[in-house]
């Protein structure tokens, strides 16, 4: 395996050549995607566990070198329920396809493969990371007649398309107030270091921050596209995203001046995506709002919008938890827990929904079982 201080420094030429391409400014977003994406530098693109493991019986956390654990991992109820909404979508648009954008560690594709069985004919991955399918298809070698990767989309698409954790990789622009003016922070170089720089822009946040104050956050701009994209080539079937973040009038609050870009490493998190680059994720929060406006525009139907917790109960998260059929330890109980509660990721983490229907399979108002109570629409 490649020595990870050597990709490191060449992740760095890589992002100081592109610093210097540009006359000495790049947008933070050009930076976040090198620093993620670069091929075969990047924090995703290189062969390193990023995710980590089920936990044992005891209730720990085998980390096992990982720096953070997503939802599928924690639990494989987080899958057997969602699972229940795709069921649900595949039936109401008449398809028969999952698509899964980032499957990471590939938990989530076995545990919807293993509930729905027959029902999904094909299980297309779409994932940029050669080290990650590689992974991938280790863990879905049992379903390996029925599963294919793909490293973009096709023109066209039909199914259900899922993404857990998705959207808060997308890299973000910095827009940053300063003295009253609006600034994009890009970066540039510092006495051979990585260092923010603002320079003056046209764009803002789509909602006015009352106040002089400074203030520094992030528009979702390559987000948002990926949505269009999605509207665009999805012929027929619907979407679920789950990630953390807020509707736009929460996410633009006044008190929220420090913006919510955050990096993992070794399930610790800090506020420096300038630092360590390549070896830590890079995330920023999601303006749900703008997400469901961009699918409405481009001609998507808002299924609802919910938090984590409530999603997973309507789909029946807790559904043969007591029951003689599952002898779910206590361990594994309280990784459910945490799934739900309201200051574990029940709250923070959100799931939004769309369909798309077609000339056989016209869209007609179904009601999606993970919204089904709780839906919050009415605040994006």
């Amino acid at each position: 395996m490649t020595n990870p201080s050597i990709l490191t420094t060449a992740l760095q030429a890589r992002i100081i050549k592109a610093i210097d391409e540009a006359g000495g400014w790049i947008g933070f977003d050009d930076f976040m995607a090198l620093a993620l994406y670069a091929p075969g530098l990047g924090y995703y693109a290189r062969e390193s566990r990023k995710f980590g493991l089920m936990p044992d019986e005891s209730g720990r956390l085998n980390g096992g070198g990982s720096d953070f654990v997503t939802a599928p991992e924690l639990s494989p109820h987080f899958g057997r329920a969602l699972a229940r909404q795709v069921s649900q979508a595949l039936q109401a648009t008449g398809t028969a396809e999952v698509w899964e954008f980032g499957a990471g560690s590939g938990a989530l594709a076995l545990q919807v493969l293993g509930a729905l069985g027959s029902q999904v004919e094909r299980y297309t991955i779409v994932d940029l990371s050669g080290s990650l399918q590689a992974r991938q298809r280790e863990r879905l070698a049992s379903h390996a007649g029925k599963v294919r990767w793909l490293g973009e989309l096709p023109a066209r698409m039909r199914g259900v398309v899922l993404g857990n954790e998705v959207l808060d990789a997308m890299p973000v622009k910095l827009l940053a107030r300063v003295e009253g003016a609006w600034q994009e922070r890009g970066v540039a170089l510092h006495q051979g270091r990585f260092a923010h720089a603002d320079r003056p822009t046209n764009l803002r946040p789509p909602l006015e921050v009352p106040g002089a104050q400074d203030y520094l956050t992030e528009i979702h701009l390559q987000a948002e596209g990926f949505i269009r994209t999605l509207a665009d080539r999805l012929e027929a079937g619907a979407i679920f995203l789950v990630d953390y973040g807020f509707p736009e009038h929460e996410y633009y609050h006044p008190q929220r001046g420090m913006g919510t870009v955050m990096c993992h490493r070794a399930h610790r998190v800090d506020a420096d995506a300038l630092a360590d680059v390549g070896d830590k994720d890079i995330t920023a929060h999601v303006n749900f709002t703008g997400v469901a406006l961009a699918g409405q525009e481009a001609g998507l139907q808002v299924l609802g919008y919910a938090s984590q917790g409530r999603f997973l109960l309507n789909c029946g998260l807790l559904d043969g938890l007591d029951d003689g059929v599952d002898s779910a330890s206590l361990a594994s109980r309280a990784m459910v827990q945490k799934l739900v509660n309201e200051h574990e990721m029940g709250e923070l983490f959100k799931v939004i929904g769309f369909a798309v229907g077609s000339p056989q399979h016209p869209y007609d108002g179904w009601q999606a079982l993970g919204f089904a109570h709780g839906d919050r629409s009415h605040t994006l």
